[in-house]
């Protein structure tokens, strides 16, 4: 339930009830989400206010929009294992531009970057790669 009146912006309300059925598998990964009208209809909302509640479930990478198609629940690529060698450092940061196209990163997605004791440096898909030590 949305309550206009909380402290809560209402954008915020619907990206939670949407987030929600993401994370219960009410809406399953591949899943379009209602339509902007729909969910502005069903909720007494206007289409911005939804607009702006899928604009942060796709910063936190939880959904994909197809223009002209609609939006949809994003479906997780496989994770590679990455096992850190002795003395390899890893940073975080989010990615350039050239990188978000090289990996096809969503929004929001960062990047895990693998300094060697040499220098050398091997980015990944955070969303995608699980670090582990021998």
């Amino acid at each position: 339930m949305i309550d206009p009146s909380a402290d809560r912006a209402v954008f915020r309300q619907l990206a939670d009830l949407l987030r929600n059925q993401i994370e219960s598998g009410d809406l399953g990964p591949g899943e379009p989400l209602p339509s902007e009208l729909r969910l502005a209809q069903e909720y007494g909302i206007s289409r911005t206010t939804v607009r702006q509640a899928i604009g942060q479930l796709r910063t936190e990478g939880l959904v994909t929009v197809d223009r002209p198609r609609g939006t949809f629940v994003r479906v997780p690529e496989p994770t590679e294992m990455v096992t850190l060698g002795r003395g390899e450092k890893v940073s975080a940061r989010m990615p350039t531009d050239a990188e978000r196209r090289t990996h096809r990163l969503g929004e929001g997605v960062p990047v895990l970057v693998v300094t060697t004791a040499d220098g050398t440096t091997t980015v990944y898909p955070a969303d995608r790669v699980q670090l582990t030590r021998p």
